[in-house]
């Protein structure tokens, strides 16, 4: 049995494998439990005769054209391709397309971009901006189009929730600068309305709190999630006086910024003034002096979110919103 073109078709892998059209289907997809017996046999014989699943054909039985959406405020941002890959890592062995929408383009605002992935008819949605507002996030959940949200703040009503703790890591950064004798540590944020710049801010104040250091205004500067903002913001607070010892940046591409700075102006880093970043991209690590982080576990940020969606999808979940979060962990190096 074959399709028109003489490709092989499932029902002709069932035949020669000598199970149900189900059976195969359920190894393809992977996701019902075949045994280990079943599924090799299975396999061999997909080999044995070439075959492909079609996607069109399984997309008009199933009625989904079983493709996710990533939506991420900022492509360039080495942080978000590692999301999709772990996104991919998941989606990919059930079946699924992945396809990447910057919403930092010019000129596209967020519903905009929200209206053109609904129009494609994708499955589910994975929402990485921070841009997002109840409009856009209760537009998808109308669609009836599944929907996890990365990073921000949990709200049962719009859905699972995937995030590592910001506050958490900032305050693990600011304690270690505080343990190293620093005494005036500065804040080099993001965009001020970004649930992550929001987060890692409520982490920075509760670490100088809690070591009886007074929160300052002037040592506190929101920008951009980009090289050029922590240029910018480190050019700011380095200009003032008595000058920071130490910047904490709201992720690695505003410290890649701030070090570019601390160049210009003959400043020596950790000597002069300590840098510290987020997330943990492979830059951290290459940069000298190789940047003081925190890791952002991008990738199983990724998986994890492939995860939920397919729960939903399969009806294997369809109770309360969940809210995972994911561990984060400071890596001391050489900035510090």
């Amino acid at each position: 049995m074959k399709e028109a073109g003489g490709r092989p078709n499932i029902a002709a892998v069932a035949a020669a494998a000598g199970v149900s059209v189900t059976t195969v289907s359920h190894v393809l997809s992977g996701r019902k439990p075949v045994s280990a017996r079943t599924k090799a046999k299975v396999e061999a014989v997909i080999e044995e005769l070439g075959y492909r699943p079609n996607p069109s054909a399984r997309s008009l039985r199933t009625a989904r054209s079983e493709s996710i959406a990533l939506i991420v405020p900022d492509l360039t941002n080495p942080f978000y391709p590692l999301v999709a890959a772990g996104l991919q890592d998941v989606l990919m062995s059930s079946g699924y397309l992945l396809s990447v929408t910057d919403a930092a383009l010019p000129s596209r605002a967020l519903p905009e971009v929200v209206r053109h992935v609904l129009a494609r008819r994708v499955d589910g949605i994975v929402l990485a901006t921070y841009g997002a507002t109840d409009n856009d996030i209760d537009k998808i959940r109308k669609s009836g189009t599944k929907l996890v949200r990365l990073g921000g703040r949990f709200r049962a009503e719009f859905g699972d929730i995937v995030r590592a703790d910001d506050a958490s890591g900032v305050h693990d950064v600011v304690s270690h600068l505080i343990d190293r004798g620093y005494q005036r540590i500065a804040f080099l944020n993001g965009e001020p309305h970004a649930h992550p710049s929001q987060i890692r801010l409520e982490g920075y104040e509760r670490a100088l709190r809690e070591a009886d250091r007074p929160i300052l205004p002037d040592l506190i500067h929101s920008g951009t999630f980009t090289r050029a903002g922590g240029a910018e913001g480190a050019r700011a607070l380095l200009s003032r006086s008595p000058r920071p010892d130490a910047l904490v940046c709201g992720n690695d591409l505003i410290a890649v910024g701030a070090l570019d700075v601390t160049r210009q102006l003959g400043l020596s880093v950790p000597g002069d003034v300590a840098i510290t970043g987020y997330d943990d991209i492979e830059a951290a690590s290459l940069i000298t002096p190789a940047l003081t982080t925190v890791l952002n576990p991008a990738r199983e940020i990724g998986r994890t979110c492939a995860r939920l969606l397919l729960d939903r999808l399969a009806g294997e979940y369809d109770d309360t919103a969940r809210e995972i979060v994911l561990a984060h962990r400071l890596i001391v190096r050489d900035s510090s």
